[in-house]
């Protein structure tokens, strides 16, 4: 299997994220990918208000990224914002392609480090899962991923290969959290993590002010036993990788069995 990681760096205008993303997904059929993943807030970035931007799964916006995944024969997963009915806006993950097309709600939300993601988002409420070229599939999005039994359950329910889109909070250790988050989910359920992120503003000569989250790069995808076998730096970039989910994830499953080992009787 062939993913596309396409880290970008999102501006505030849909349309032009839009046309940015469907370039990113010609580069990424060109390279033989199956599917291409982009960023949590892919739709427009963190630190405006949300409201205004967010659109329903049959909105203009989703129907373009399905259009992108139409023309280029991608699984597409990008991050948007949708209306929540209690105000707020939903942190979704559209994901569409290849006979596929539903989401994922953002489960946990980013109130941490002096922002407040749940005062203008609303938390998702189901896990999710899809099969692509016979593999299962999970999802999850940035903060999820200090969450292991997200990860866990991912695992339990068939998945090989987690989904993870972000838009990573800089400051002082946050990137040495990332991978060392990324990487212990990886090895946490024993599946392929392919973890997306926003790219740094400041490689552009950006800097967005206020504390919202609007990325720092470093994109990677990570071994069922932890390896990094592909990474970006801070800045915009398209990183394609082949997995292996049905043989690395045997082996690793065989080597370390902590699906099977764990003392559910004891610790659910």
């Amino acid at each position: 299997m062939r993913i596309a990681v396409s880290q970008l760096l999102s501006g505030t205008d849909p349309e032009r994220n839009l046309q940015a993303m469907a370039e990113q997904a010609v580069r990424a059929a060109d390279e033989g990918a199956a599917a291409v993943v982009f960023p949590e807030a892919a739709m427009a970035r963190f630190g405006i208000p949300l409201g205004p931007v967010a659109q329903p799964l049959d909105g203009p916006w989703a129907e373009g990224v399905r259009a992108v995944a139409e023309r280029t024969g991608l699984l597409v997963v990008a991050g948007m914002f949708t209306p929540a009915p209690d105000g707020r806006v939903t942190n979704t993950l559209l994901i569409t392609g290849q006979g596929v097309d539903t989401h994922y709600d953002k489960l946990h939300l980013f109130d941490a480090f002096g922002f407040a993601e749940s005062e203008t988002v609303a938390p998702g409420d189901r896990v999710v899962t899809e099969p692509l070229d016979g593999v299962t599939v999970g999802f999850a999005t940035c903060y999820d991923v200090r969450f292991p039994e997200l990860f866990r359950r991912l695992a339990d329910d068939g998945a090989r290969v987690v989904v993870l889109p972000a838009s990573w909070g800089a400051g002082p250790g946050k990137a040495e959290q990332w991978e060392v988050l990324v990487r212990a989910r990886a090895l946490d359920s024993t599946c392929w993590v392919v973890a997306c992120g926003q790219a740094d503003p400041a490689t552009v000569g950006e800097r967005p002010a206020g504390r919202a989250p609007t990325g720092i790069g470093h994109s990677m995808v990570v071994s069922p036993l932890g390896e990094v076998v592909g990474r970006l730096g801070p800045g915009p970039g398209l990183l394609t990788v082949d997995l292996d989910p049905a043989e690395a994830v045997d082996r690793a499953r065989a080597a370390v069995p902590v699906l099977t080992n764990g003392r559910a009787d004891v610790l659910a």
